[in-house]
């Protein structure tokens, strides 16, 4: 091969590379911002939330917030907020006692009559008839003493604990949660934050009998330490203590739908207890390289009040 096509060879190789780390940095960036962004929205439901706002905090202008928010979540941000007012009211009128009015009000509905309606859209069904209507999520037929190794709950205060976390979208059953985790300790490894007394902990944000399987949201996290910097699509946030109720189960990961049809269905609805608005958390106790699937331990933190 001539010193002419060698060049002409390795200026081409060398514009693609700089083009595949220019889009790799660009997809790493507007996920990061989109990290801010989605937490804002779920810290913020009781009230107005708007797109100017939004479109600030992740320091783009309007029309690329739109363009650049719509390609990472897969809808609009206006269809993403009002999805996420209507399943989180779902939630709070499936599992806490809470009047429907206040239940619009709180997830930001100017007339609990705006809620209804949206519901309707939704779900087919009005908030009232759907709180009355207990099979109208499908419960799993088991008897829990004899299918699930599960522990009665431990209700434990906890503090404030400051986390590496890495957001991952679509149906649980599907998710690299390995690719994950090796993500993470990457940052570890990177930003030298090992200590001892790291947790592996999951927060599924979704319930998937409200939320269909491509917009479930889950977050793998890594509770350290020292002070950390988010970097590209892995984000830093303080996960907020409180009371919980933590129930220890013991057996394999393909069994978790039946593990919350227990805890939501059987013992929540049967205490005095009501969910914070907090995603559930999962506690992974165990390593699933080295156990047994049916000895897996972990455990399930249940934010109450």
């Amino acid at each position: 091969m001539g010193k002419v096509s060698i060049f002409i060879t390795l200026y081409f190789w060398h514009i693609n590379t700089i083009k595949m780390t220019s889009e790799k940095s660009n997809k790493a960036f507007y996920n990061e911002k989109l990290n801010v962004i989605v937490e804002y929205i779920h810290n913020n439901l009781d009230s107005k939330i708007d797109i100017k706002t939004l479109a600030e905090i992740s320091h783009f202008s309007p029309f690329h917030f739109h363009r650049i928010s719509r390609a990472l979540l897969g809808e609009p941000i206006g269809a993403y907020i009002s999805r996420t007012r209507v399943e989180t009211a779902a939630k709070m009128i499936r599992y806490t006692a809470l009047d429907i009015e206040d239940i619009a009000y709180s997830v930001g509905f100017e007339t609990p009559s705006s809620l209804s309606k949206m519901f309707k859209r939704y779900f087919d069904i009005s908030p009232t008839a759907y709180r009355k209507d207990k099979t109208y999520i499908k419960k799993t037929e088991i008897t829990m003493e004899t299918t699930l190794n599960i522990k009665k709950p431990k209700i434990i205060s906890i503090e404030d604990k400051q986390c590496l976390y890495y957001r991952m979208q679509g149906a649980y059953q599907t998710l690299n949660y390995g690719a994950a985790w090796e993500k993470l300790w990457g940052v570890i490894k990177a930003q030298k934050l090992f200590t001892k007394g790291i947790e592996h902990l999951g927060l599924p944000h979704d319930d998937p009998k409200v939320t269909e399987d491509d917009k479930i949201r889950y977050d793998a996290c890594l509770v350290i330490h020292k002070d950390a910097k988010p970097i590209d699509d892995v984000g830093v946030k303080t996960l907020k203590g409180g009371q919980f109720a933590v129930f220890l189960y013991q057996g394999s990961y393909e069994y978790f739908a039946d593990v919350y049809n227990y805890i939501f269905n059987d013992w929540l609805l049967n205490t005095d207890y009501e969910l914070r608005d907090e995603p559930v958390r999962e506690k992974y106790i165990s390593n699933p390289e080295r156990v047994e699937p049916h000895k897996l331990k972990t455990e399930f933190y249940l934010p109450i009040k």
